[in-house]
C-alpha cells in the first residue's frame, strides 16, 4: 500500500465507462484544489494508448498500487460536480442491484455531449416575441404572403416567445418570414425567463371538470406532495388519467418544483407534449432518442440548472438530475419498453420507484392494464391503488366481440364479416383502426414447389418480405437482400409469401377502398423525422378514414371519431414459451381496444380468432383485465414464478457455439459452493429461444430464488471469480436482473 504525502499526490478513485467491476486510481492533476472538488466531477484520464472521460467516486490518501505506477489525471473538465449527492447514491443503488460496472452506469446519466467532455453549457437560442404593434395586427392584410400571415397567426396564438428550434419545428424555412416581420417591426429578438412564476400565468387553458373518482385521485396524490409514496393509477382507457396528472402537476410547478414524465415510446410524446403546452405557461423539455445530442444536452443542463419545469421523456431521461424535484410519473408503467435490453439493462419503472425515495417525493404510475408486479406490490400495501373505473365525459366502454374465422373466406386477413363492419362504419363517416403487430409485406418466402424459405444466414429467422421496397430483411440483425424471383434450391418453383404484415394488408386495403385515405403507421413507414407528428395531426383532423399500424397505436393516442377496432390476428400471442406471453397479449387486447369509443359515439371491438373458447380470450369478454390479473397472479405463485420469485438471466454469445456453453458450465461449478446454503435454482445451459443471432451462438443460465437477497448475494461473491474464467474474454457475456423476457 502506497502513502502520500503533499496534495499533488493525492489519490482521485475514477469510474470509467469499460466493462468492468472496478475503479482506477490515478494521481490528482498539477496544482489541483482538491477542496472543491466533489464526486460525479468528470475528468480526463490518461487510459491506455488514449485518453478517456471519467467520473471522480472519491478522493483518497493512500492506493493498493505503487505511486511509480500511477498516472496522472490530464484535466478536470467540470469547475463544480454536474451530479449532486442524491444523483449519485441513486447510480451506485442502480450499480449494485443490476451488478453493472459503475463507471458505465454513471455515463448512461449523461447525455452522450456531456460522456464526449464537451462543455457543460446550455448553447443558449435566439427567442422571439412580438411587438406591441404585431400583437394588434390583422394578419388577413398578409393574405398574399402566407407564410408571414401563418407566422404571424403563430405568434398571436401563443402569446410566448419561441425559440429557433420551435420555429424550425413549425416550418424547417422559417428564417425569410421572420426577417420580413422584423423589418415590420411586428416581432422583436427577446429573451424570455424561463422560470414562469404562478402569479404570472402558470396555466393557459381553463382546467377540465373531473369526476368523483379523479378528484379522489387527485386530492390522495395532492396529499403526498413532499412525501415519498407510490401511487399506482388503474384506470380503464379513456379515464381520464392524463387530465389526473395535468392538475398534479400544476400543485407541483405552484410549489417552485419540478416534474419528470416518462413515456414507454417515442410516438406518445407528440400528442402528450401539445397537451401539456396548452395546459401550462412554463419551460418545458423533451428527451428522447429522435432528438440531436445538442437539444438532449440542453434538456438535461435545464433541468439540471433549475431553469425548466417539466421534462417529458423515455427511459434513458430516467436519470437527468433536477434541481428541485417534485413528482416522478410513468405513464403506461406495465410497458416493457421501460426495460433496457442491452448493455446496463434497468428497469426505468423499478429506479424511478427507489429514486422518488431517496429524493423523498411521491412517483406516480399509471395504466389502464397494470403490471403483475405492480399489482402484488399494491397487494403487499407497498403501492397505494387509485381507480378510475369509468370513462371520463359521456364517453361509454367499447363492445369486445370474438369472431370465429375457422373455415371462413379470407382477404389477405380480413374476413368478409370484418370487411362489412368496415364498409358500415366508414359510411357513417367514422373511423377504422386495424392492428396486426408484425411490420413488412409477409413474414416469410417460401417456394411453393420445393418448400425452400428465405432465411437469414445470420440468424436462426426468417427473412421479411418489404415488398415496397422490393427486399427481404431481417427483423433482428437487419441484414437485407434484393428480393428474388426464382427459387435458388429448385430453380422451378413459384415463390410465395406466406403470412401477414402491415405491407400485405395495406396492399387489400387499397383495393378493397380504392375511394378512402388509409395509413399505414409502423417504424418503416415514421422513420422520417415529424412523419409521424403529420400522420397523427392528419388523423385527428379527419383526413384519415383507416388507420393500420403496429404495436405503436396500440397505446396512448386520442382518435375521438375511431368507432371501430380490430385485431387481426390475435392467437399470434396465445402461444408462446413465455411465461409473461398471456399478460403482455391481455394488456395488448385491453391497450388497443381502448382506442375505440373513446368520445361520445359508441366503439366496437372486433378480435378475430381461430380459438373462441381460449381461456384468456374469454375472461377478457366476459369480465375484465382485474379478473384476468387475479388469476394470472394465482397462477403465478402457484408456480413459484415472479413476482413471487425474483430472477437473473445470465447470457453468453460467440462465433463458436462451443465458448458460450463451456463458459456457462464453468460458472455452473463456480456457484455450487456459494449456492449450497442459498437454495437457488440454477436451469441450464441451454441454448436460447433464437439459438443463433448476428452470426453468434446464444446459450443461457437462468438463477431463480424466493429471497432476492440470497440471489444478489451469490453475484457479489460470484462475478469477481467469473471475470477470471477461462473463457470470459472469449465469448460477450451479460447479466440481466429482473428480465422481462427470456430470449
Amino acid at each position: 500500500m502506497a502513502k502520500l504525502g503533499n496534495g499533488n499526490n493525492l489519490i482521485f478513485r475514477v469510474a470509467v465507462s469499460v466493462p468492468v467491476y472496478r475503479l482506477f486510481d490515478y494521481l490528482a492533476p498539477d496544482n489541483c484544489g482538491h477542496d472543491n472538488i466533489k464526486a460525479g466531477t468528470r475528468l480526463e484520464i490518461p487510459f491506455g494508448k488514449g485518453k478517456k472521460i471519467a467520473f471522480l467516486v472519491e478522493i483518497a490518501s493512500h492506493s493498493e498500487i505503487d505511486i511509480v505506477k500511477l498516472k496522472r489525471v490530464t484535466r478536470i473538465l467540470d469547475e463544480k460536480s454536474l451530479l449532486r449527492a442524491k444523483d449519485l447514491r441513486l447510480l451506485h443503488w442502480a450499480s449494485g442491484y443490476y451488478h453493472h460496472p459503475l463507471g458505465e452506469v454513471i455515463s448512461a446519466a449523461f447525455p452522450v455531449a456531456l460522456r464526449q467532455g464537451k462543455p457543460a453549457v446550455v448553447q443558449t437560442e435566439k427567442y422571439y416575441s412580438l411587438t406591441q404593434w404585431g400583437q394588434a395586427t390583422d394578419s388577413n392584410q398578409f393574405n398574399r404572403a402566407r407564410k408571414q400571415k401563418s407566422l404571424l397567426e403563430k405568434f398571436q396564438q401563443d402569446q410566448l416567445p419561441l425559440s429557433e428550434t420551435g420555429l424550425s419545428d413549425w416550418n424547417k424555412n422559417w428564417r425569410p418570414a421572420v426577417r420580413l416581420l422584423m423589418d415590420k417591426q411586428l416581432i422583436q429578438i427577446a429573451q424570455p425567463d424561463s422560470r414562469v412564476k404562478f402569479a404570472e400565468s402558470l396555466v393557459r387553458e381553463d382546467v377540465l371538470q373531473l369526476n368523483t373518482q379523479q378528484q379522489s385521485a387527485v386530492d390522495a396524490i395532492k396529499e403526498g406532495l413532499g412525501l415519498f409514496g407510490v401511487f399506482l393509477l388503474e384506470g380503464i382507457t379513456g379515464s381520464g388519467k392524463t387530465e389526473v396528472y395535468l392538475q398534479v402537476i400544476r400543485s407541483v410547478l405552484e410549489r417552485g418544483q419540478q416534474v419528470l414524465i416518462l413515456l414507454p415510446e417515442i410516438t406518445l410524446t407528440p400528442q402528450l407534449e401539445e397537451r401539456f403546452r396548452q395546459r401550462f405557461a412554463v419551460s418545458q423539455c423533451l428527451s428522447h432518442s429522435k432528438l440531436t445530442d445538442r437539444e438532449r444536452q440542453t434538456a438535461w443542463l435545464k433541468m439540471q440548472q433549475g431553469e425548466c419545469s417539466i421534462l417529458l421523456g423515455t427511459r434513458s431521461a430516467l436519470f437527468t438530475p433536477l434541481r428541485n424535484p417534485g413528482l416522478i410519473i410513468l405513464d403506461e408503467e406495465h410497458d416493457v419498453s421501460f426495460k433496457q435490453q442491452e448493455g446496463f439493462r434497468f428497469s426505468a419503472r423499478d429506479v424511478a420507484v427507489v429514486r422518488g425515495k431517496i429524493l423523498n417525493i411521491p412517483v406516480l404510475l399509471g395504466s389502464a392494464t397494470p403490471s403483475l408486479e405492480s399489482l402484488h406490490n399494491v397487494d403487499k400495501k407497498h403501492y397505494r391503488l387509485l381507480h378510475l373505473p369509468e370513462r371520463a365525459g359521456n364517453a361509454i366502454e367499447p363492445v369486445l366481440q370474438l369472431l370465429d374465422i375457422r373455415n371462413k373466406q379470407m382477404q389477405e386477413g380480413l374476413s368478409e364479416q370484418l370487411i362489412e363492419e368496415i364498409k358500415i362504419t366508414l359510411a357513417k363517416n367514422e373511423q377504422v383502426l386495424l392492428f396486426l403487430n408484425r411490420r413488412g409485406f409477409a413474414p416469410t418466402l417460401i417456394c411453393h414447389g420445393c418448400g425452400w424459405a428465405a432465411r437469414c444466414l445470420r440468424c436462426d429467422a426468417n427473412l421479411v418480405i418489404h415488398y415496397v421496397d422490393r427486399m427481404l430483411r431481417c427483423h433482428h440483425c437487419a441484414r437485407e437482400q434484393r428480393l428474388i424471383n426464382q427459387c435458388p434450391a429448385c430453380k422451378t418453383g413459384e415463390l410465395t409469401p406466406l403470412g401477414l404484415g402491415t405491407e400485405r394488408v395495406e396492399k387489400v386495403l387499397n383495393e378493397l377502398f380504392a375511394d378512402k385515405s388509409i395509413i399505414r403507421l409502423d417504424r418503416d413507414s415514421t422513420q422520417r423525422k415529424g412523419s409521424l407528428e403529420g400522420y397523427l395531426k392528419q388523423i385527428n383532423e379527419g383526413k384519415v378514414d383507416i388507420i393500420l399500424g403496429t404495436q405503436m397505436l396500440s397505446k396512448g393516442h386520442h382518435f375521438p371519431n375511431v368507432t371501430l377496432v380490430s385485431i387481426l390476428d390475435v392467437d399470434s400471442g396465445l402461444f408462446s414459451i413465455d411465461f409473461r406471453a398471456a399478460e403482455k397479449l391481455a394488456q395488448m387486447i385491453v391497450q388497443v381496444s381502448g382506442r375505440a369509443g373513446r368520445a361520445d359515439k359508441p366503439g366496437k371491438v372486433i378480435m378475430q380468432t381461430r380459438k373462441p373458447e381460449h381461456p384468456l380470450l374469454t375472461t377478457l369478454l366476459n369480465q375484465d383485465y382485474s379478473s384476468f390479473a387475479k388469476a394470472a397472479l394465482a397462477e403465478r405463485k402457484e408456480a413459484g414464478l415472479p413476482p413471487f420469485s425474483y430472477q437473473a438471466l445470465l447470457r453468453a454469445q460467440a462465433v463458436d457455439a462451443q465458448m458460450p456453453l463451456a463458459f456457462l458450465q464453468a460458472i455452473v461449478e463456480l456457484v455450487r459452493p456459494y449456492n449450497n446454503k442459498a437454495h437457488i435454482q440454477v436451469l441450464g445451459p441451454v441454448a436460447a429461444p433464437m439459438a443463433r443471432r448476428a452470426g453468434l451462438y446464444r446459450f443461457q443460465l437462468l438463477f431463480q430464488s424466493t429471497k432476492r437477497r440470497e440471489l444478489h448475494k451469490l453475484f457479489d461473491e460470484a462475478l469477481p471469480e467469473i471475470e477470471k474464467l477461462k473463457y470470459a474474454k472469449k465469448v460477450r457475456w451479460s447479466l440481466d436482473v429482473d428480465p422481462v423476457d427470456l430470449y
